[in-house]
């Protein structure tokens, strides 16, 4: 138990490190959106750490590393490009805090980015379970969340690929996208999001008290549903589009992909 200490602790102290400096560089270039690459990328680090820390199974080690670098990389290359095509503009979550922090915005945005710190800290430690974990071979459940997981990066993959191709459309600037899987979900990028890490759990259930980690799929999945994700998204898309938002909420499903709903 102490070693497993000594693993989140050190997690800890990287991703203290690496939020520093983003909060450092943030400041720099005067745009802190910076903070959403550097938390997709920060589990790449953290699984580096824990790879080399622990004396677990080493196939089990490649298959929950490559499954969390995956997702890490990909995430925050995605956001990346995002950030620095929209660059200056910062996104408008951390224009909003900039308003409600007025007086101090450099020391509350340098406690913010540590609380992100924090955060993946304690969604990394299904991956470090499973690290840990001697047996050989993997269990059924290792292979089934590993489906999940594979459903879940495909899934968000095609949903971000399928975005992006709408707004590249000059045609398409104003009006809402209902191409592919956002016909059947208004957030289906959210929906894999999900699926993702409900994959990384059911991985680590094979492992020792994999399974006491369930907070970490029921984080994400409370922070797209009730937090930054689909209200803060809504709300910008019924601002900039109106009357056609607004139709597309009461035809589509706002997570789960579903048949579309006819309105009279």
């Amino acid at each position: 138990m102490n070693a497993i200490w000594s693993n989140i602790a050190l997690g800890a102290l990287v991703a203290f490190v690496l939020f520093s400096a983003t909060w450092l560089l943030s400041k720099r270039v005067n745009n802190y959106s910076l903070v959403d690459v550097t938390w997709s990328y920060a589990l790449t680090f953290l699984l580096v750490i824990y790879a080399i820390g622990t004396s677990g199974s080493s196939s089990r080690k490649i298959i929950i590393g490559i499954m969390g670098a995956a997702w890490a990389l990909r995430l925050g290359t995605y956001i990346l490009l995002r950030v620095c095509s929209h660059h200056p503009h910062e996104d408008v979550r951390y224009t909003a805090m900039r308003e409600k922090w007025r007086a101090q915005p450099g020391l509350k945005f340098f406690l913010f980015f540590q609380a992100q710190a924090i955060l993946i800290v304690l969604l990394s430690i299904p991956h470090l379970l499973a690290m840990r974990n001697p047996a050989p071979g993997l269990r059924w459940i290792e292979w089934l969340g590993m489906v999940v997981w594979l459903t879940g990066i495909i899934g968000e993959s095609l949903a971000d690929w399928q975005m992006k191709c709408f707004k590249a459309n000059a045609a398409n600037k104003g009006k809402v996208c209902q191409a592919g899987l956002w016909r059947w979900s208004r957030h289906p990028n959210y929906f894999f999001e999900s699926t993702i890490w409900w994959g990384f759990w059911l991985f680590a259930c094979g492992s020792p008290w994999g399974w006491v980690t369930i907070y970490a799929p029921l984080l994400i999945l409370y922070f797209l549903l009730r937090v930054t994700g689909i209200p803060l998204t809504e709300k910008c898309a019924v601002q900039s589009k109106g009357d056609a938002y607004r139709k597309y909420q009461r035809t589509t499903s706002a997570f789960i992909p579903w048949f579309p709903r006819r309105t009279s």
